[in-house]
């Protein structure tokens, strides 16, 4: 149902199982299972990428693999945590891309901690890697990822707080949890930026951010659950290490 919701709403694609969709948190089986929900629903209407990040490398190979045989437009994947150093990163995404080389391969960069630009200068050696995913504050770093190959990739923005600063720097498009629930909102700032109407979308970011501030000061995970179930659609209690609200 919320796929649908989604769809008819006029979003351009889905991001499966990213942070929002807790996929990080899930058994294999579950996020297969979300995967082949999702992909009957949309049933060709819109493209579906979906995130295969694991700390066990063999687990998003084996996901990789899964998105292939059910349609998926491409994968993507976080920097597993734990994998110090950039020769095992390379190594990673290099796995992922070997075991599906049909298929997009989109790096996450999940408020990276350390030179995003230069690791992403060696990443785009591996020939499906297409572009990513930049969940970060830091806009002139972005730009900088952006530039490293201008129009021949996709460089999405991931902070919904920043999506109108991210679009004036050129960002690709934006993938976000709030899109969920207002994506309206986000698709008219993108549309008011590229026809150069910055005080509308400015206005809007604003408008945006007072929601995403009160979730976000009331523990931003269950809080985005409960705004789902108030809008009809019920996605139950978040997976650890998040925790329901309480009734307070």
């Amino acid at each position: 149902e919320l796929v649908q919701y989604l769809i008819d709403k006029g979003v351009d694609g889905l991001f499966v199982g990213g942070t929002t969709g807790e996929g990080i948190y899930m058994p294999v089986s579950q996020r297969k299972q979300v995967l082949e929900t999702v992909i009957a629903q949309v049933n060709g209407q819109i493209p579906a990428i979906t995130h295969v990040g694991a700390v066990a490398s063999g687990d998003a190979v084996d996901l990789a693999r899964h998105a292939a045989e059910q349609g998926a437009a491409g994968v993507s994947s976080i920097l597993p945590p734990l994998y110090a150093n950039w020769t095992a990163l390379y190594k990673y995404f290099e796995m992922i891309a070997e075991s599906v080389p049909d298929l997009p391969l989109l790096v996450y960069l999940l408020m990276p901690n350390y030179d995003a630009t230069a690791l992403m200068r060696e990443l785009i050696k591996i020939p499906s890697v297409v572009g990513g995913k930049y969940t970060g504050p830091n806009m002139y770093e972005m730009r900088q990822i952006i530039d490293l190959r201008r129009e021949e990739w996709s460089i999405w923005s991931g902070m919904d707080e920043q999506c109108v600063y991210a679009a004036m720097m050129g960002a690709t498009g934006a993938i976000g949890s709030t899109l969920n629930i207002m994506p309206g909102v986000f698709r008219k700032i993108r549309e008011s930026v590229a026809t150069g109407d910055y005080t509308t979308a400015q206005d809007l970011q604003v408008r945006a951010n007072r929601v995403i501030a009160v979730m976000i000061a009331n523990n931003f995970q269950p809080s985005l659950k409960e705004v789902l179930t108030t809008l009809g659609f019920p996605c139950g209690d978040p997976y650890l290490p998040f925790l329901p609200l309480t009734d307070e």
